[in-house]
This record gives C-alpha cells, structure tokens and sequence, in this order.
C-alpha cells in the first residue's frame, strides 16, 4: 500500500476511490518509533509507503487573534485538530520551489501537509514576535521559517 503526495491512497497500484475505506485504514494507521508507518489490526502489522505525509489538512477555522488565537485543522480523512503544543505546526522549505511546506501533527507522530491554499491562508494570519514571523495557536508560538544564514 501506498500514501502519495497529493493524499491519494493506493494498493497493488490502484487508487482506493471509496472514502469509508480510507478513513477505515486512516483510523488503523500508525508511525512506529523508527518513522516507519503500519497499518495495525489485531493480528497483523503491515508496512506502508508515505510519500510525504499521510494526510492532507484541507481546512482550517481560525478563531480569536494574537496570543489567544486557536487554529483549528480539518484533514481529508475526517480529523478534527487544534494547533498547540501536543499538535504542533512545523515548516519545511519545498526544494524545488524554495516555498513554504507547513505541516501539522493530527495523532502519534502522523502528520498532515497543509495545502497550498490553507498555506496560503496561514500566511496572511501570521504575526510578528520576537523578531521572527510566526503563527499563534494554542497558546503556543510557531514560527514560520528558521533562519537560513
């Protein structure tokens, strides 16, 4: 089986087009200690391949501002999670294009890719703090890009 980057899942090389059946995988999915993802039941651990993470965060509800704000992620296979400390925001740069890649962790080390209209979005709310360009969430600070000097 395999997740690819746009968020489409597949086996034996074909799509899995029916959503109950990815969300049902989605619900048993896991990251191992070594960064591997398994799809775990009762009686059998089975590898998978992620291109890039195994859930796309497709809608975010901003509420409140600065310090107070809270950012709330929808992702397509139906997880619902606020941005804070427990579900932090990280930002990688996109090699080919130089862009921002954000990311934000839903459950147990599994992350989902913002997409490119949300990144879009979480742009225009950012703020300044100490110096450094960030979004606030939770409570908690997260800047958008690390220093590259």
């Amino acid at each position: 089986m395999r997740i690819a980057a746009d968020g489409a899942w597949h086996y034996r090389g074909s799509a899995i087009t029916r959503e109950a059946l990815v969300r049902l995988f989605a619900s048993i999915l896991r990251r191992e200690p070594d960064g591997r993802h398994v799809l775990v039941t009762p009686v059998e651990c089975i590898g998978i391949e992620v291109e890039d993470a195994p859930f796309l965060a497709v809608e975010v509800v901003a509420d409140g501002e600065g310090e107070s704000r809270r950012l709330t992620f929808r992702t397509n296979v139906g997880d619902i999670v606020t941005a804070d400390a427990e579900h932090p925001l990280r930002f990688e740069t996109e090699a080919a294009t130089d862009g921002l890649k954000p990311y934000v962790t839903v459950r147990g080390g599994l992350e989902a890719l913002v997409t490119r209209a949300l990144a879009l979005e979480l742009v225009e709310l950012a703020d300044e703090h100490e110096g450094a360009i960030g979004l606030w969430s939770g409570g908690v600070f997260f800047a958008l890009s690390r220093d590259r000097h």
